[in-house]
């Protein structure tokens, strides 16, 4: 399973079981009220709330197992995320890397008196005018003339992957716990607490 298509579905489970918590604690509220103002109510409510406290048990235990897979599921994403930073700013790095040994080379041809095409001319003066300029100097003393070709190929710019769109879609670390609807959480202890 996708970590995205697991986000929707533990999150959906999360939600529900909150839900049915917050059903539970006012089912809760209302018993110990009830229990309060029926003499004897202790002893005359104790297995019903005996049954609520084990679907309290049972939903918060399933709620706690659908979180903790939660937060290893983001931390996955987060790291997933944070690799394809991590790549790109390296492919980045070797992209400048690559520009700045062709700009020298540049400056190198111009200063021997070389004949550059417009573009590579412009790339070395984008990047440095005053260097540019000095070299040009320099290369206008030179007594041959060498034509060279461009260093830099018509690329068309890179599109950087979305970081996002590449953790959601990434495999899932595990498989999650069983998708179980919380009705049948609570009534499963309930029945077991009347056995």
């Amino acid at each position: 399973m996708k970590i995205e298509e697991a986000r929707k579905v533990y999150n959906e489970q999360i939600k529900a079981y909150h839900e049915r918590q917050m059903q539970l604690a006012a089912e809760r509220q209302a018993l110990e009220q009830k229990m309060r103002l029926t003499p004897e109510g202790g002893s005359a409510f104790e297995e019903e709330a005996a049954i609520l406290e084990l679907s309290e048990n049972a939903v918060d235990a399933k709620l706690s197992e659908y979180k903790e897979y939660m937060n290893k599921l983001m931390e996955q994403h987060a790291s997933i995320a944070n690799m394809e930073v991590a790549k790109q700013q390296g492919e980045a790095m070797g992209e400048y890397t690559k520009d700045m040994m062709k700009i020298m080379e540049v400056a190198r041809r111009i200063m021997k008196g070389g004949i550059v095409p417009p573009q590579d001319e412009k790339k070395l003066m984008e990047y440095d005018m005053e260097w540019y300029q000095a070299v040009k100097a320099i290369g206008a003393m030179a007594k041959r003339r060498k034509e060279y070709d461009s260093l830099w190929e018509e690329e068309e710019p890179k599109e950087c992957a979305d970081l996002m769109e590449v953790a959601d879609n990434a495999e899932a670390f595990a498989e999650g716990p069983e998708v179980v609807p919380v009705e049948e959480v609570a009534e499963a202890a309930s029945e077991g607490g009347e056995s």
